[in-house]
């Protein structure tokens, strides 16, 4: 089997596609292409329309895009019915929207919290919610949850999104157990500070939260998003088949069983 053959007829769903540059949605995205998936984007941003026809282009495979707000209920309803109406199935669901508050505890405000619990956890749980019955019907499913290693090494400032996040690992666990002996497999990745633009800029800015950040990985460095890609493409492959309602963190030590 060639690599291109990994993932050939199935259909992969990853939400929080950004077209913004060095986003981790993407890199999970252009790592199942290459494995043969075709794909369903979602995001936020109206610029994954204009994105997606390069995104497609560019991997060699199908691409339907879908900008909604993935926190609300009839949106990933909408976004669900329009995969089946093309695709007739997602075999693949990972849960990657996200993007916390990240502040003080008592500095966050009630729209804050909302608004972080809102994009980590339930837009994890509606794309969960929709897009099990498709796997129930074929009796096959891969769910792999973007979750945080904040959630257990206890991250300065990271308290309204660790409650997200948590819910996430949380449901991961509840998931997998229901839906173990229909051949479907809900997985959570778990990193560590992200080398995106942002962490760069951190770096180059001299933020000292950088420094912070950085001083609870023993690896002195950022998670890249080929190495959660990587582990996305490796839950969502038939080599992990045995592999369910874990967290598997990507984290450079800063965790550790």
């Amino acid at each position: 089997m060639t690599a291109r053959d990994k993932h050939a007829g199935k259909v992969a769903l990853v939400t929080g596609v950004s077209a913004e540059a060095g986003g981790i949605g993407v890199g999970i995205a252009r790592k199942l292409a290459a494995g043969g998936a075709r794909l369903v984007v979602a995001d936020l941003n109206p610029s994954l329309e204009s994105y997606a026809p390069q995104l497609a282009e560019e991997l060699g495979v199908e691409v339907q895009a879908f900008v909604g707000d993935l926190s609300d209920e009839p949106s990933v309803a909408r976004m669900t019915a329009a995969a089946r109406e093309r695709f007739g199935k997602v075999d693949i669901l990972v849960n990657n929207a996200g993007g916390g508050v990240i502040r003080p505890f008592l500095e966050h405000t009630p729209e804050t919290l909302r608004t972080t619990i809102d994009r980590n956890l339930w837009t994890a749980v509606w794309c969960c919610y929709h897009v099990l019955p498709m796997m129930v019907e074929r009796g096959f499913g891969r769910i792999i949850n973007i979750g945080a290693d904040s959630v257990r090494n206890g991250l300065a400032n990271h308290a309204g999104y660790n409650a997200a996040k948590g819910g996430v690992h949380a449901m991961t666990t509840g998931l997998a157990r229901e839906f173990a002996r229909l051949d479907i497999t809900v997985n959570t990745v778990a990193p560590c500070w992200v080398a995106t633009p942002r962490y760069h800029a951190a770096l180059a800015e001299k933020n000292p939260l950088a420094d912070a950040f950085l001083s609870v990985i023993p690896k002195g460095r950022a998670v890249e998003i080929s190495e959660i890609a990587a582990m996305v493409d490796y839950l969502a492959g038939d080599d992990a088949a045995f592999t369910t309602g874990q967290v598997l963190s990507i984290n450079g030590g800063s965790t550790m069983l």
